[in-house]
């Protein structure tokens, strides 16, 4: 029933999204004007509200996010080394590598909050957080380091760091852990308000993943897809399951952190790819194979974690 519960109304608002566009009730101007509401001004203020309500306390600690960072760091190193033994071409090098560990923050968002509650959110916000940065880092460098355009890699190091440090994921983020420490809590008539205005973000967050998914370059592009969907939901989760038991990371942190794992590869590869001359063919393929696929990944920890 966790199954159903916790995955069927994500996987039913992106086929929505994918019917939607079939029918041409939506357009690329459409979805791009979502996104930019999504990203600017509904999820930084949904992060805001979920992790603001009230201070965390958990007996794991903080252990969950170093043992995930340790987990994306080890999946990017090995993603290079197959692209060094594998005759993958520069070109295809950054879109290939970026699949392999990026995530998709809004279906995490949406299937934590069915499946964990509030305080599994509060866990996920922090690790969003706190993990993009460093995901932002990896990719744009990798990207950079393989890209066929060899001018101004300086300048596009400088306009990254810009734009991590104005992230408006990352400033909800703290922004709401300082208010939960200083704070804690919102009155009745400021909770409903950024209760009523949360609501917008995932349905509309989930309804755009479904509209801008693209099936024209899946063929072609199959084999270095599947691969890239395999480091990023079975290897990931493998040495994600790893660096837990490590840090001995137990209860609500554990299975916040495994269904991290577990997630599909985030749809801005394909931005990230065109702007820093890599493969967007393949990256529309590895989103495709990714989302799909995640649905497999999520249910067998969904299951492990009832």
């Amino acid at each position: 029933m966790i199954l159903l519960n916790a995955l069927f109304p994500v996987l039913a608002l992106i086929l929505f999204g994918v019917a939607v566009k079939h029918w041409r009730l939506t357009d690329a101007d459409f979805l791009r004007t979502s996104d930019r509401l999504v990203y600017f001004v509904f999820f930084p203020i949904m992060l805001f509200w979920k992790i603001g309500a009230a201070p965390l306390h958990f007996d794991g600690g903080w252990h969950y996010l170093l043992a995930t960072a340790l987990a994306v760091l080890s999946v990017c190193g090995f993603s290079l080394l197959f692209i060094r033994l594998w005759p993958i071409s520069r070109f295809q090098a950054g879109s290939f590598n970026q699949g392999c560990y990026r995530f998709n923050t809004y279906i995490g968002m949406a299937v934590v909050i069915n499946a964990y509650g509030v305080a599994g959110t509060q866990l996920y916000g922090i690790l969003v957080g706190l993990i993009i940065p460093l995901i932002n880092i990896l990719v744009v460098s990798v990207l950079i380091w393989f890209s066929a355009d060899e001018g101004n890699k300086g300048g596009r190091l400088v306009t990254t760091g810009r734009h991590l440090v104005a992230n408006p994921l990352i400033i909800a983020c703290f922004a709401g852990m300082l208010y939960a420490h200083l704070v804690g809590g919102f009155p009745v008539y400021l909770d409903n308000t950024l209760r009523l205005m949360s609501q917008v973000t995932l349905p509309l967050a989930l309804f755009s993943i479904g509209g801008s998914l693209s099936f024209a370059n899946l063929r072609d592009n199959m084999g270095l897809a599947m691969v890239s969907a395999l480091f990023k939901l079975a290897l990931l989760p493998l040495l994600g399951f790893f660096f837990l038991w490590m840090f001995n990371v137990t209860g609500l942190a554990w299975k916040v952190s495994m269904l991290f794992f577990t997630l599909p590869t985030s749809t801005a590869i394909y931005i990230l790819s065109s702007q820093l001359h890599s493969d967007t063919e393949l990256a529309s393929a590895v989103i495709i194979a990714s989302t799909f696929l995640s649905f497999i990944s999520m249910s067998l920890i969904l299951l492990l974690t009832v």
